[in-house]
């Protein structure tokens, strides 16, 4: 049996070509730590953190390398930058569409007084604008908000959302787990305070290994979330006041960041443009397929040019649990299925508290796995 991997939008696969023989020869090969040792081969390890600070920076257009602040993941990240600057009495909003990565850091600082409102979205997961400037309060101080939704694959639009939140003077915090790679993304274009990424997405990278972008102005008002050793002024028994050391605690992940900035030269070394167009492709034909589908309800817009490549579906005859485990079993395709832990994207969407199976794709699955699903689906629903 054949197996066919839709389950992109989980954790990419396959990763990067080069990403697996960097992580084993940093492994294999070098192995010391990074400011820590006054010898060669821990400057070569230096240079290349440095080197991939730089790359992201350019990829994501931020201030500057330093801002680069390692995490093991996005949703680090995203509780690191909220609890770091978040105080009593402030407020923020959300869109409909979020991940638990954003909305549980948020009900747990309710505790300490803050709160937060939701941006409505329409059951396609359409952000509705217009009512975000009505619903700024004096005590608001930021809006978070997801890029792509990873239920409905919604694109918010964050460059218009950017444009408020300056002339509102306002921090914008995105989290770009789904969106980060293919999709173009600028912080100075967005007005983005601070950019949550994942390397083991759109990237193309290894688990573990994730971070932010900040603005020099956002990190000021930030308090780190760990505490601990980085190798620098070790004779201070507080963190030190520079980035990215005031927010990189404790020993980085070197061999997630060999991966990840090797996935980081593959994604410069392509046209990322006409692999998104492939992408595209895969995604349009998929949603094609499933509108053809008696026992199939689509969920999100069919508009591909305001979504990413994924597509969530619920089964209207059939458990959505059971379509999945036999699309597993008896076909060898992997996807996902249930809330994908973001249920406030399910309410928003009509899909709670089912939850929706989901198909994600990327530019390295073909028009021809896409029919076997097609056809795979067609038959169960039939049953």
């Amino acid at each position: 049996m054949k197996g066919v991997y839709f389950d992109n939008a989980s954790t990419s696969w396959p990763k990067a070509p080069g990403v697996a023989s960097e992580m084993a020869g940093y492994l294999e090969n070098i192995g010391c730590n990074v400011g820590r040792g006054s010898y060669e081969r821990a400057y070569t390890v230096a240079r290349k953190v440095y080197d991939t600070r730089e790359k992201l920076c350019s990829l994501f257009d931020g201030e500057d390398n330093k801002n680069v602040i390692f995490t093991a993941n996005v949703t680090q990240a995203v509780n690191m930058v909220l609890k770091g600057f978040l105080r009593q009495g402030d407020h923020v909003l959300i869109s409909g569409l979020e991940h638990n990565a954003v909305v549980r850091p948020l009900e747990h600082l309710k505790r300490v007084g803050v709160t937060y409102d939701v941006i409505p979205c329409d059951n396609l997961g359409n952000l509705e604008i217009a009512c975000i400037e009505k619903m700024i309060k004096p005590e608001t101080k930021a809006v978070v908000m997801t890029h792509g939704s990873n239920v409905s694959g919604s694109i918010l639009p964050i460059e218009a959302v950017g444009r408020i939140c300056r002339s509102q003077g306002l921090y914008f915090i995105v989290d770009a787990a789904q969106t980060a790679g293919l999709h173009d993304i600028s912080m100075k274009r967005a007005n983005i305070s601070a950019l949550c990424f994942t390397g083991h997405k759109g990237l193309m990278g290894p688990q573990g290994i994730g971070g932010f972008l900040v603005t020099d102005d956002l990190a000021e008002q930030m308090d780190p979330l760990l505490y601990g050793g980085t190798g620098s002024v070790s004779d201070q028994l507080d963190m030190p006041d520079f980035l990215p050391d005031r927010f990189e605690a404790g020993t980085l992940n070197l061999p997630g960041i060999y991966g990840l900035s090797s996935a980081l030269d593959y994604l410069c070394s392509v046209d990322k443009s006409e692999l998104l167009m492939v992408e595209e492709r895969l995604t349009s034909t998929f949603i094609r397929g499933v509108e053809a589908i008696d026992g199939l309800r689509l969920v999100g817009n069919v508009d591909i040019q305001s979504r990413c490549a994924l597509v969530s579906v619920e089964c209207l005859t059939r458990d959505n649990a059971q379509i999945a485990f036999e699309l597993d079993r008896d076909y060898g395709i992997m996807t996902r299925v249930g809330m994908h832990c973001a249920p406030l994207a399910h309410r928003t969407l009509g899909t709670y508290p089912q939850g929706t199976l989901r198909f994600s794709f990327n530019h390295f699955n073909t028009q021809g796995e896409v029919a076997y699903a097609l056809e795979a689906l067609q038959k169960l629903t039939a049953e």
